[in-house]
């Protein structure tokens, strides 16, 4: 069983933590996140660490313990450094083009597809077949991801559709005659 939990967050420079009552609130250069720690965990926060305990010995607290720990690393990186993810697409006439707080994604339909991004999350299009998308919140840039690429996941045949740059498609031999 993993021990994630015993070991304290690191509060890099530039980034201040404050803890009022059940809020954990974390601001940096990249923006302000905020988390409501449940009542399994004893959050503390003192000489520039970051230090997460379990009450007590429980299944769900001793889950708590390391879910937290980790929940707050990743918003301590993400206001400090922010995380990214890029999307390929692959297939004759797809394209994206970002606008503001829309992004328009050409994909073979009908219709071109208009998906708004949501508050905190930025999306940029540095050529017509390559998305991404950056942010302080680690969970909402890998949901916006996930949703992008739900719109023409890649198929196994030809690979056409939207992936993720480092994912690999497993490819499929077509018919035989």
């Amino acid at each position: 069983m993993s021990r994630v939990g015993k070991y304290p967050v690191a509060v890099p420079q530039g980034v201040t933590v404050t803890m009022a009552g059940k809020i954990l609130s974390v601001k940096g250069k990249l923006g302000e996140l905020k988390l409501v720690t449940t009542e399994d965990v004893e959050t503390t926060v003192a000489d520039g660490k970051i230090t997460v305990k379990a009450k007590n010995e429980t299944k769900r607290a001793r889950a708590q313990w390391g879910t937290t720990r980790a929940t707050i690393n990743n918003m301590v990186k993400g206001v400090s450094q922010g995380y990214k993810k890029v999307l390929d697409m692959t297939g004759v006439g797809y394209k994206a083009q970002a606008q503001g707080k829309k992004l328009n994604l050409s994909l073979g339909f009908s219709h071109d597809v208009v998906y708004n991004v949501p508050e905190g999350i930025e999306v940029k299009t540095p050529a017509p077949v390559q998305i991404e998308i950056s942010g302080a919140d680690r969970q909402k840039v890998g949901q916006v991801a996930a949703e992008i690429r739900a719109y023409k996941q890649p198929e196994p045949y030809k690979g056409k559709g939207i992936r993720y740059s480092d994912e690999h498609i497993l490819r499929k031999e077509g018919k035989k005659k």
